[in-house]
């Protein structure tokens, strides 16, 4: 799954098929740079409107099982996230990092209205009415892990700057190489979560948010 594989591949303007034939269902790791130029979170989505929206917004009927994760962040809950103290929500506090994944029909619904799916899938594949937020500060992140999901994985950095590492699992770790990138703002990173053991470092500067999802 890993062996030659010493970078992740950066791509733009890929067709759908290219892409499908190229990358979609192998395990390299693959940004491409182009897929978010016309969606309104790059321009709209921050702590405020999260914090608005979670606090303010119908969420719908519940379709899914929810996942909170607090990481080091001692917040327990996403009402604790949106109601901390306004110095730890401006990262000039303690700092923090959470994820968590939608589980309500309109509160999936609402927040796809803001960003669309990505121009490069395969034309067949499907996706759950789940996405993944992760949100927080510099110095900040995912211990190394791997996932047990479904499916591979895309992320959108919507703000701030990630270092991802991924390290090969065990049984390849004589033969295959660790990885370390970054994804920038407006990048999309598409990973096999269930077989590279990955983790994120939100690099100084912005606050971090990216958008995640699977597809089959």
């Amino acid at each position: 799954m890993c062996i030659n594989i010493k970078n992740v591949t950066r791509l733009s303007d890929i067709t759908a098929d290219e892409f499908e034939e190229l990358f979609a269902y192998t395990t390299k790791p693959v940004i491409v740079t182009d897929a978010t130029r016309d969606w309104r979170a790059i321009k709209e989505f921050s702590y405020d409107f999260f914090a608005d929206f979670y606090l303010n917004e119908k969420k719908g009927k519940r379709i899914n099982d929810c996942f909170y994760f607090s990481y080091k962040s001692g917040l327990n809950s996403l009402e604790e996230v949106f109601t901390m103290d306004e110095k730890r929500a401006n990262l000039s506090g303690e700092p923090w990092y959470v994820g968590w994944s939608t589980c309500y029909d309109e509160e999936t619904r609402k927040l796809r209205s803001y960003y669309s799916r990505p121009y490069f899938l395969p034309k067949t594949a499907e996706s759950d009415m789940v996405d993944w937020i992760f949100m927080g500060g510099p110095g900040q992140g995912a211990h190394m892990h791997v996932d047990s999901v479904r499916h591979i994985s895309w992320q959108a950095q919507i703000r701030g700057r990630k270092q991802w590492e991924l390290a090969p699992p065990p049984e390849c770790i004589y033969w295959c190489d660790w990885i370390t990138f970054t994804v920038e703002p407006g990048e999309i990173l598409v990973v096999d979560t269930n077989r590279w053991y990955h983790k994120t470092t939100v690099l100084p500067g912005d606050i971090s948010i990216t958008i995640g999802a699977e597809f089959d």
